[in-house]
Formats: structure tokens, C-alpha cells, sequence
């Protein structure tokens, strides 16, 4: 169990994080009107994945088969995220993909109490709650439910599990090999998703530009981090923070992409900070405890023989 100082560390770097994965936001929407989703995500993090091996390949030896394995499960989960969340925008508008994307906060609780018994205190449930709530005032304009939107969900719910998975098997003296594995793992199924009609790349500075600094910040330092904070906190107090992510790339959109400051971002946004600061107040008044439910349905399809 992390002490008040690590888990205080773990919060504060989870938090850049969201910032870092906001800022990406409007670099993104100009770089997929030149490179294919599944190309960008393919390239962007073979790259990050062949460097991090480059500077730490022995951390990846030191894992061993089982967290081998369950690394590869962590990123397929991931990967599944990032292919259905794309997918589902190609006919689902932005607004709705950002409200419904962001319903992991809402899921991860729900599936830690139901399918793996673990007790969410009354302060959590209510932060939630609000968290939730900020993000519809943040983002939803009207929803019509079809296939993009189920595709979302289903991306939600991804990122969900992933949470969860990472909060019960991240340990910190293996969190940067396990993050190795998994830019390996969501790099090689998003480029051969991407093969079969040609791979395209950047093709200018700016571009080249763009995908560096999500190379570098949104993929290794992301991945390593989540990996390392998670080993410190638990799945529901991540996942809250983490809703701080639209927060931060509506801010980004206003500062550097043109958009007008509005009630929804002053409303919503306050929303979801409070409720981060919430989560943190019920996290202060007892010792952090990591997300660690009875062996169960993740632990038994990654279980070794004689582990």
C-alpha cells in the first residue's frame, strides 16, 4: 500500500497526465485529416514502443511470463479503447464521443462493486455521480443512440477494465516494462488494422511536429506514468481524476484552436474538478487502500499453470 506522500505523488502526476492527453486533442484533428486513424495510432506507437525498448529493454526481460502476459492483456484492453473510440466518432458527432467515452468513471466503480465485490464508499458513489454530471454539461448537445454510439460505450468500457486490470497487477518496480509491452501490443494490432489499404505517414515538419510530441509525451511518459500511478491508487480514485481530461482539452481548444469560452465549460469544468477534489477529501479521511478484488474473472484468463 502506498504511503499519503506516494499516493499524493500518483494523483499530482495522473493530473499532468489528463493535461497532456487534452493538449493532443486539437493536434490530433489536423493530423487524421492527412493520416488515417489506425495509421496514426499504428506508427505513433511502434515508435514510442521501439524507443522506450532501445533506452530499457531489460525491464521487459525481467517481467517474466506471467506479467508478460497480463502486460499484453493490458494493452489489448487499451487497444480496444482506442479502435472503438475512433471507429464509433467516424459516425457519432465529437460531443456525444466525449460524454460517452468519459462514462468509464461511471463503469469502473460499478464493475469493481458488482462483478469483483469491492465496497465503494458513499463520498466515491457521490463523486461520481458529479463527475458524471459535469461531463454531460461539458459536452452532450443531444444524443440519437446506433451503432457508433454502442461502438463508444463499448470504448468506454475498455478503458474501464483497462483501469481496473492496471490497478490490480501494476507493481512499481515493473511499471516501466509493463508499459513496454503494452505500446508493443497497441501498436502492432492498430498497423496491421491499418496494412491492408497502405500505411500513410505524415508527410510535413508540422506533422512530423505533432506526432514527435505524442510520441514522447502522450504515449511513453502517458503510458509509464499511468502504469506507475496506478500501482499507488486505486481504480475508482484514477478514473475520477482522469475525467479532468475533457476539462483540459476544451481549455486547449479555447486557448489554441479558436473556440469561444462558454457556461459549459465554466459549469461542467468546475463539476469535475470538484469532484476530483471530492474523491481526494474521502482518500485523506482513511488510508488509500489499491483495488485489489478476490482472484476472479481477469486474474483466471491470465492465470499461468503452477502460478
Amino acid at each position: 500500500m502506498a504511503g499519503t506522500g506516494t499516493a499524493r505523488l500518483a494523483t499530482v502526476l495522473l493530473i499532468a497526465l489528463t493535461v497532456v492527453w487534452g493538449s493532443t486533442f486539437f493536434l490530433i484533428k489536423d493530423l487524421v485529416e492527412h493520416v488515417p486513424s489506425l495509421d496514426f495510432l499504428g506508427v505513433r506507437f511502434l515508435i514510442a514502443a521501439a524507443i522506450m525498448t532501445a533506452i530499457a529493454w531489460r525491464r521487459v526481460a525481467r517481467l517474466g511470463r506471467p506479467l508478460l502476459l497480463r502486460s499484453a492483456v493490458l494493452g489489448l484492453l487499451y487497444t480496444a479503447a482506442q479502435i472503438l473510440q475512433t471507429v464509433g466518432l467516424e459516425t457519432t458527432p465529437a460531443s456525444v464521443s466525449g460524454f460517452l467515452t468519459g462514462v468509464y468513471v461511471v463503469l469502473t466503480p460499478l464493475i469493481a462493486a458488482l462483478a469483483f465485490r469491492h465496497r465503494i464508499e458513499r463520498g466515491t458513489w457521490i463523486a461520481v455521480a458529479v463527475a458524471a454530471a459535469g461531463l454531460v454539461v461539458l459536452t452532450l448537445t443531444g444524443i440519437s443512440f446506433g451503432v457508433g454510439e454502442a461502438l463508444t460505450l463499448g470504448g468506454a468500457l475498455a478503458y474501464a477494465l483497462h483501469i481496473l486490470a492496471t490497478a490490480r497487477w501494476a507493481r512499481v518496480e515493473h511499471a516501466l516494462g509493463m508499459a513496454i509491452v503494452q505500446l508493443w501490443v497497441i501498436g502492432a494490432v492498430c498497423f496491421a488494422a491499418g496494412a491492408p489499404d497502405g500505411i500513410t505517414l505524415p508527410s510535413t515538419a508540422g506533422q512530423w511536429a505533432s506526432m514527435g510530441y505524442m510520441v514522447v509525451f502522450a504515449s511513453i511518459l502517458a503510458m509509464w506514468v499511468q502504469t506507475w500511478a496506478q500501482a499507488q491508487i486505486t481504480a475508482t480514485r484514477a478514473a475520477i481524476i482522469m475525467t479532468a481530461e475533457p476539462v483540459w482539452a476544451t481549455a486547449f481548444a479555447v486557448a489554441f484552436g479558436g473556440e469561444g469560452l462558454t457556461w459549459r465549460l465554466l459549469v461542467g469544468g468546475g463539476m469535475i474538478l470538484g469532484a476530483m477534489y471530492a474523491v481526494e477529501l474521502v482518500a485523506a479521511r482513511r488510508p488509500a487502500r489499491r483495488d485489489e478484488p478476490p482472484t476472479g474473472a481477469i486474474d483466471a484468463v491470465v492465470r499461468m499453470p503452477g502460478e
